[in-house]
């Protein structure tokens, strides 16, 4: 008899394929994710969970999974997942760290740019029929080239976001907690917070979710940013104070934001879609049709692995 795996929500076929080759798959099949309670009810009958960082496991879950021997999370984050509980329940926790770097990287960038060039309320304009041609004061953007880039959290993805604003002369400084010295050749100056903030033209955050740096960044740091300042979030959304972010915007106390990611995803604060100079867009960081086969791949790999009784291609714990 085949091992059981419980997949959350439909991911690319070729993990699916991929899984079936092992595993008993059960998928859920709906447009909308299980609930809580649903995970819960379920997957006391499981050896493997395959889940999306939407996914609350909690150590409820985590208990009631009594056959469960590996949690493979459709993410690299996994601030959804207890991972004490999964410790002590001797339970694998993996991850797709990697596969989705660049492509993260190239959202983050296009974020910048547009938010940077007024892109999205220059397309709005001309869809309207407002367009009546040239004019010398029309949508006035920030250049990019040249100007300085603060990354908060210098990891893989901010590391592809340093290699992408060399290409645009920028001058590269970065925030990171931990001890760390960038890639050889990448030509990028480790700072203290409070100066990034005060002195980044692009402040564009890679770090992850933790208790330390849930509001990261919150009324203090917006009023220590430069009023031309455009700030990017491709991370998790509770770095930030989104109702602060919202103020900033209001009061032009920073120029532009772009967001992937939300506080309270998938609602917005009050106030946040109503701003022109807040370019928005529904969590695709690694949506491409390559990288997210490549996760699903991954994350198939890791239960496969786990149940097989080998290491993992990318474990947690």
């Amino acid at each position: 008899m085949k091992p059981r795996i419980l997949v959350t929500k439909r991911i690319p076929e070729a993990g699916l394929k991929r899984l079936a080759e092992v595993f008993e798959v059960h998928l859920n099949e709906e447009e909308r994710p299980l609930s809580h309670t649903e995970i819960l009810h379920l997957i006391p009958g499981f050896d493997a969970l395959l889940c999306l960082l939407t996914d609350r496991v909690d150590a409820d879950v985590i208990r009631a999974g009594k056959h469960l021997k590996c949690i493979s999370n459709y993410a690299v984050g996994f601030n959804n997942i207890d991972l004490e509980a999964a410790r002590s329940q001797s339970i694998i926790v993996c991850n797709t760290p990697g596969v989705l770097t660049e492509t993260t990287a190239d959202l983050a960038w296009a974020l910048l740019m547009a938010a940077a060039r007024l892109i999205p309320e220059s397309d709005s304009f001309v869809r309207n029929n407002l367009f009546t041609g040239w004019e010398p004061m029309l949508h006035l953007g920030m250049d990019i080239h040249g100007k300085r880039l603060g990354l908060i959290g210098m990891g893989r993805i901010g590391i592809a976001m340093a290699h992408r604003a060399l290409g645009f002369n920028m001058q590269i400084q970065y925030y990171e907690q931990d001890d760390y010295s960038p890639p050889s050749g990448l030509k990028a100056t480790k700072t203290d917070l409070e100066t990034l903030l005060k002195t980044s033209d692009f402040i564009s955050i890679h770090t992850p979710l933790t208790p330390e740096t849930k509001h990261l960044i919150g009324t203090e740091q917006f009023s220590m940013m430069k009023p031309t300042a455009v700030l990017v979030n491709t991370a998790r959304g509770a770095i930030l104070d989104e109702k602060a972010l919202v103020q900033a915007l209001l009061d032009r106390t920073i120029f532009a934001a772009g967001l992937d990611v939300y506080e309270y995803e998938p609602e917005l604060v009050s106030g946040l879609k109503d701003l022109p100079n807040a370019v928005l867009v529904a969590h695709i960081g690694s949506a491409s049709i390559e990288t997210r086969t490549r996760m699903a791949m991954l994350a198939a790999e890791n239960a496969i692995a786990v149940i097989e009784g080998k290491e993992p291609p990318a474990g947690v714990i």
